[in-house]
């Protein structure tokens, strides 16, 4: 066995905090990443950099805030010339493995924007990803098993493969491409053949694989992306009854769904028609009810295969040398002020997520009340891993987190956490807004919309529907504050000097 340590990091698109039994959630039941939990740390106040899934994941992967690293918006396409953790990991003796989505290009057809054969594949939202259409490595990984979409409209290798398995169900996802706009649907694709299962199984082989010694390096890093529960929910076979609508009780801010049509900047994003699937959605009583049952049948159907391959490490002799990481890209309001999908509206169930973390004989188990960002992860994986100085860019904007794992849960490193957001959705529709998180408050600033702006308090108002704004003028003032010196000090200073006297 190597004397470095391999990762496994498990990662879902668009599931809150809450969405874990670990978490609280008294109907959901998800036993498998609740045991990653027993035995490792799970933070309850892990913040994306940005509520977008394209920027976040690129955040995880350089280090850097999307306004420095440049996919601030899902449409921009990653720099591949950025130092990646990926390729860091694999100039380090790890081979690098990706399953499932990564989502570092804009893959759907553009008739308005010249990009070379790196940054754009030559197909559709549907098309096939045969691996020989990709440079190696991609992004700095060895081994690629892609997929592009959400639900059961899922492309790349998976496409490929579900053609080689069942051309009559492969034919059916093409005809149905549609269905991709939709809140939620039954499938018609099985369990064995549903992407969640296609990405367990590919994970699996590649542990054997790596068991076996049939790869060079001693230590891999797998990355292994589930594209549920993402909208449209579409769980298969017994997972889509698994929870009834009747079960699910409705969040106790339903009904501020009706108040934040008067919001300067909500009220007008929620009375935009032309991007239903794309920015937050108003929902009854009856829809909330249905899509949270069915987001819940998919998530355990990903707890199940996450099981599956929990077992194969434990089986393959892996699992005393392997971190285990588990998290997602962003939220779902699920519900949460009679919305539905995420989007600019930074209320606590978009941008707070699920992070665990796994160290075997490292890490002290128990539970972080302790501020962490994405942008934190890379740094905080580099440190523990020992990497070397020389490979380790010195551009990164996260904290170490490595003394809540190794030392104490209840350690704080950060006093506050910026989250970002630049999306541009079309030309007339360009949405820019900051966030400022601490331990009490979240503040939020939109562009374009002067001395109006969000403060919750998390403390005395955890459904964030009494808004501080005009209510407390010197809190106002300390935030606003805080943000701004944020910002500042986040700024990169580029170009880098080249001579002092």
């Amino acid at each position: 066995m190597s004397a470095k340590m391999n990762i496994l990091f498990i990662i879902t698109d668009q599931q809150r905090a809450d969405a874990l039994s670990c978490a609280g959630n008294p109907v959901l039941k998800t036993p498998h990443i609740d045991s990653i939990a027993d035995e490792g740390v799970r933070f309850t106040n892990y913040f994306c950099t940005t509520p977008i899934c394209m920027p976040n994941r690129a955040s995880f992967f350089t280090g850097l805030y999307p306004s420095v690293h440049g996919t601030r918006s899902n449409g921009i396409n990653l720099n591949p010339e950025l130092p990646l953790l990926s390729g860091i990991l694999s100039e380090s003796g790890y081979h690098t493995c990706n399953v499932g989505k990564l989502h570092f290009n804009f893959y759907a057809k553009s008739n308005d924007r010249q990009v070379s054969s790196y940054e754009e594949i030559p197909y559709g939202l549907l098309g096939k990803l045969p691996s020989s259409a990709l440079p190696k490595p991609y992004y700095g990984f060895d081994e690629l098993y892609m997929t592009n979409g959400h639900g059961d409209v899922i492309s790349g290798n998976y496409l490929e493969w579900l053609e080689s398995k069942d051309k009559e169900k492969a034919e059916y996802l093409k005809n149905n491409i549609t269905n991709i706009f939709k809140l939620y649907y039954e499938t018609k694709i099985p369990e064995d053949l549903y992407p969640t299962t296609y990405i367990a199984d590919q994970s699996i082989k590649f542990l054997e694989r790596f068991s076996e010694e049939k790869y060079e390096k001693e230590n891999f890093f797998l990355h292994c992306s589930f594209p549920d529960p993402h909208h449209p929910v579409c769980p298969s076979g017994r997972y889509k009854d698994l929870y009834k609508p009747e079960d699910i009780e409705l969040p106790l801010n339903f009904n501020d769904g009706e108040n934040l049509l008067n919001h300067p900047f909500i009220g007008e994003q929620l009375r935009d028609r032309r991007f239903i699937h794309l920015l937050p959605q108003r929902i009854d009583e009856e829809t909330a009810k249905i899509f949270t049952a069915l987001t819940y049948g998919t998530i355990t159907m990903i707890d199940d295969n996450v099981g599956r391959i929990l077992k194969s490490l434990e089986k393959t002799g892996l699992s005393e040398n392997t971190m285990v990481i588990f998290a997602s890209d962003h939220g779902d309001f699920c519900g949460d002020h009679g919305l539905v999908l995420k989007g600019p509206a930074h209320f606590r169930s978009v941008i707070n997520m699920p992070l665990i973390w796994k160290i075997p004989g490292v890490a002290t188990p128990g539970i972080s009340d302790s501020l962490v960002s994405t942008v934190d992860l890379p740094s905080t994986i580099l440190n523990l891993l020992n990497v070397k100085k020389k490979l380790i860019p010195d551009n990164l904007q996260g904290y170490d987190i490595s003394s809540i794992l190794k030392e104490d849960p209840k350690n704080k490193i950060r006093q506050q956490i910026l989250i970002e957001h630049d999306e541009e959705i079309v030309q007339d529709k360009v949405l820019r807004l900051r966030t400022l998180i601490t331990e009490n408050h979240r503040l939020t600033l939109y562009n374009g919309y002067d001395n109006f702006g969000d403060i919750f308090n998390y403390q005395t108002d955890p459904d964030e529907v009494n808004n501080l704004w005009d209510v407390d003028k010197e809190l106002k003032n300390k935030l606003i504050e805080t943000l701004l010196r944020e910002i500042i000090n986040l700024r990169p200073r580029m170009p880098k000097r080249c001579a002092y006297n």
